[in-house]
């Protein structure tokens, strides 16, 4: 398929090194399916603040949930938010300092925070959210009760408005630079899931399930 050049937005047009500017929908998708940690942008009585937090896909969608008493999510609805994603492929190694960089897939989507006030449609997400991130968990799950309910908020937005820059490959040195006895390239960097470790406060006889000793992600 070929790659999409023209932004969705004149904001949202990458401007420094827009040679890693990818615009794909399949491309940004694949990035916010690889890695469910996100942070939101927004501002607060003229103060900007930028909160880690779990965002998960549906559709053409994205969506991210928090405390009914967080004020940052409060302050949110129905206004302009940035939401990023970062996955850190690889440390580049240059000849030179100036041209140490790291690999890496980004994606930024600006747009308004929208929230989910009908209670089917928030319980119908939040199972999404739990299914994507922990395949398999939900139907082991006890039920959520209406306190649970209450107390979160459910937030999204269209990715509609939405970049993504991409660095592959190795490093970019000077041309005299390559001449030089100095060693260069990439160190790949991995996020790596380990074995489940049991919460010892597990019943007798209770065990890891499939789900999680298998689990993988990105």
């Amino acid at each position: 398929m070929p790659r999409t050049t023209k932004a969705p937005s004149e904001r949202m047009r990458v401007k420094r090194n827009p040679i890693r500017a990818v615009y794909d929908r399949e491309a940004v998708h694949a990035i916010l399916d690889a890695m469910p940690m996100c942070h939101v942008g927004y501002v607060v009585d003229g103060e900007p603040y930028v909160t880690p937090t779990l965002q998960w896909r549906e559709g053409e969608r994205v969506y991210w949930h928090g405390s009914s008493a967080s004020r940052a999510l409060r302050k949110s609805v129905g206004a302009e938010v940035c939401l990023t994603v970062s996955i850190l492929d690889g440390l580049v190694m240059a000849r030179s300092a100036f041209h140490h960089s790291v690999n890496y897939r980004a994606v930024m989507i600006k747009g308004r925070a929208e929230k989910v006030t009908d209670a089917k449609a928030k319980a119908r997400h939040l199972e999404t959210m739990v299914e994507q991130l922990f395949p398999g968990r939900w139907d082991m799950l006890r039920e959520m009760n209406a306190k649970e309910m209450k107390a979160t908020t459910v937030l999204s937005m269209p990715i509609t408005e939405a970049s993504a820059k991409i660095r592959p490959g190795m490093p970019v040195d000077d041309d005299e630079d390559y001449a030089l006895p100095i060693w260069a390239g990439v160190i790949p960097v991995k996020l790596q899931v380990l074995p489940p470790e049991d919460d010892p406060r597990n019943l007798p006889g209770v065990t890891a399930p499939d789900h999680a000793r298998n689990y993988t992600i990105g």
